[in-house]
């Protein structure tokens, strides 16, 4: 029988695995989204749900700054 953990552990895989679809990965190139920082997070949450809480926050700084820094470079590119 499962345990509500082991739960969690599955449904991370199956995410991983649809992360690294390339059709997924298409799907979501298109709203603007990286599968990489997708992952990133990912990684991240499954660190804190395993009660792993500096590499949580690694993970999850990383991936924030990484968001902020894209998004920052992108409004520069626009045009005013």
């Amino acid at each position: 029988m499962a345990t509500p953990l082991s739960e969690i552990d599955d449904v991370l895989a199956e995410l991983e695995t649809l992360l690294k679809n390339p059709d997924v990965g298409a799907a979501l190139a298109d709203k603007g989204v990286n599968t990489s920082l997708a992952m990133l997070a990912m990684d991240g949450l499954a660190a804190y749900l395993r009660g792993e809480k500096a590499k949580a926050i690694e993970e999850l700084t990383h991936f924030t700054e990484e968001v902020a820094s894209r998004m920052r470079e992108a409004a520069k590119e626009k045009p005013s």
